[in-house]
């Protein structure tokens, strides 16, 4: 057995829950009600992710190490 991490982005939504995203492997987005909740949703995205690529043969990818990169962009529209 080999453990595995991901670095993973959870986005509040207006809504409510969050949105979870995996940077290192893009197929996965999930959601979840709570914060706990999205981090269930996550783990178990990666791990079935994960198993599917070991059963067809294809490699691991490896986390991504450069940290995210958040800012404010101002945009202006004419009268809409």
């Amino acid at each position: 057995m080999r453990d595995y991490s991901y670095t993973v982005i959870f986005e509040p939504l207006e809504e409510g829950g969050y949105q979870v995203i995996v940077p290192a492997i893009p197929e996965i987005v999930t959601y979840g009600r709570t914060l706990g909740e999205a981090k269930e949703m996550a783990t178990d995205a990666i791990k079935c992710h994960l198993e599917g690529l070991v059963k067809d043969g294809e490699s691991i990818p490896k986390d991504i190490t450069a940290e995210p990169v958040t800012e404010k962009l101002q945009v202006s529209l004419e009268k809409v």
